[in-house]
Order: structure tokens, then sequence, then C-alpha cells
């Protein structure tokens, strides 16, 4: 072995690593991207379950955000009220305040109001039973009431309740979205929890074709429409429209008159029983009322 070359051979290399070494070098000092270590500190105080409720692509990016004074703490839905306050100290900055968003279900058609055309046997999961048969419910656009969207519930808030309806508990519900991407027949959508007038329908069925397989649906009446401040509900394809950019107009009254109550004004969780009257019943008892009977 000739030493001479050996000991070239090495210098070639050496030569070559130092020369790249040294490019690669004051490449990454000419072409770093600053980062504001406080990024690494919020992600740490975030929850980590990249939900994306609060907008962003997950907690890092939230936490980017956060550090460029684009969105306050708060906006984090996910986060308790301590672990807000914790993050806008670190920053030095107001805790702020979020709109509280909820998922609420369109569909109020549990077991015991929407019969069934079918009875399905197989895998317990809303999506399966509607690629087999429709999902066996009467009303084809009625929860299917299998559970899909409370096993995509990461929050533990949802449940079923008696009569095979979700159940959301708006104190746990992060407005993640999940249950929202879960439910086959899109029957969630998320909202402000001060949205409090819903139609918990979406059939398309008009009349006595709505009622005869739902006695909760929407029988196309219009009287909501009527009884409503001006422009806040119209009648879409025989279903209810509420309008809510004209939010500040909603109360009660609107369903009063509603001959099934699919239209229903909620305060807190759905489904929950409470000693408040129902519209028709507020309706009813007032004074110009007395001695008359709701239509």
């Amino acid at each position: 072995m000739n030493p001479a070359a050996v000991l070239t051979s090495v210098a070639i290399l050496g030569g070559v690593g130092l020369t790249f070494g040294t490019l690669i070098a004051l490449a990454h000092r000419k072409l770093k991207v600053w980062e504001d270590p406080r990024v690494d500190a919020v992600t740490d105080l975030l929850p980590g379950v990249n939900c994306g409720a609060c907008g962003f692509a997950g907690c890092r990016a939230f936490a980017e955000a956060a550090v460029g004074g684009d969105v306050v703490p708060a906006e984090c839905t996910v986060l308790g009220r301590m672990e807000v306050e914790e993050v806008a100290a670190f920053l030095g900055v107001d805790a702020g305040e979020a709109t509280k968003r909820v998922v609420r279900l369109l569909c109020a058609g549990g077991s015991d109001v929407a019969g069934p055309r079918a009875h399905y046997h197989g895998i317990e999961s809303c999506a399966a039973a509607l690629a087999v048969g429709g999902g066996g419910k009467a009303c084809a656009w009625g929860c299917v009431g299998l559970a899909d969207c409370v096993v995509a519930c990461t929050f533990d808030a949802m449940a079923m309740n008696g009569v095979d309806l979700p159940v959301v508990d708006p104190d746990k519900c992060t407005a993640c979205n999940d249950c929202v991407e879960a439910c086959p027949l899109d029957l969630f959508e998320l909202m402000p929890l001060e949205q409090k007038l819903i139609v918990q329908c979406k059939s398309l069925l008009q009349g006595e074709a709505a009622t005869a397989v739902c006695s909760v649906a929407c029988d196309a009446c219009g009287r909501c429409a009527v009884d409503a401040a001006p422009g806040l509900i119209e009648m879409r394809s025989g279903l209810a429209v509420i309008d809510y950019t004209q939010n500040e107009l909603a109360d009660p009254s609107a369903g009063a008159r509603c001959p099934t109550d699919a239209i229903v004004w909620v305060e807190g969780a759905q489904f929950a029983k409470c000693a408040e009257p129902t519209p028709r019943e507020a309706f009813a008892r007032r004074p110009e009322m007395a001695g008359s009977e709701v239509a």
C-alpha cells in the first residue's frame, strides 16, 4: 500500500468535508429563521390535544398566534380558566374572552317520537346502518341513534339518552368538531351558546308526510316565520331557517305556536328537562291569550 496515496485520499476527503461543513454553517447562519422561544413554552402550557376548535391546525400553531398577539389565550376552548390565566400571565397579556360555542343536534326525533321502517341488526354504527338500509328509521333525515358521535368525542362531553339521542354537556364541549365530522347525516352544527332559538329538524317532508314519520318534525306550517321578528325566520324547501346574523331579535315566542315543537328555545343542554315552560306554554299563559286556545 502506498502511504502517500492514503494520505492524499484522507486529505482530499477531509478538505471536501471541511468545505461543505463551512458552507452549511454559513448557510445556516444566513438563512436561519428565528423563532420566539416563548412558542415552545406556550405549547407546553396548552393541552396538546390538537383538536382544532380554536381554528388553528394544532396547539403549536395556536401558540405561535398567541405569542404573535393574533389571538387571546381564552380562545383555546379546552383550557380551564386557571390554565388560561397561566398562559396569559406567562405572555404578559390579558386572558381575554371567547364566545362559548357548543355543538347542537338538529334533530329531536328520538325513538319515542320517530318510529322505524325496519330493524337494523349489525355493526353498532350509524354509518354502517345507513350503508346497509338507510338507517332503519322512517325519517330519512333523522338521527340513527347508534352513537358514532359519542364514540368520536374525546372529551366525554356526549352521552346517549333513553330515547337514543346524543345529549351534549355544554360545560365539557370544546367545539372540536369531531362529532360534526362523525355524523353521516350532517345533523350537528357548532353554534355560539347565545344562539338559543334552534330548529331541531332537517326533514324536507312537509305537512302530514313529515309528522307521519316523526311527531316532532317541522311540518312547514310557517307560523314561526310569521310570529318571529321580520326577517329572522324564513321557510326554505318547507323547513324553517333562522338568520343568526339577527340573533338579537330571537326570543321564545318565535316558536310558541309551533304545533310540533320542532323549533325550541334552548337554555344549556338540549333535551334536558327543566322547570321553565315550553314556548307554547309561555305563549298560552300570556294575559292577552287568557281564554283562547293556541292554534
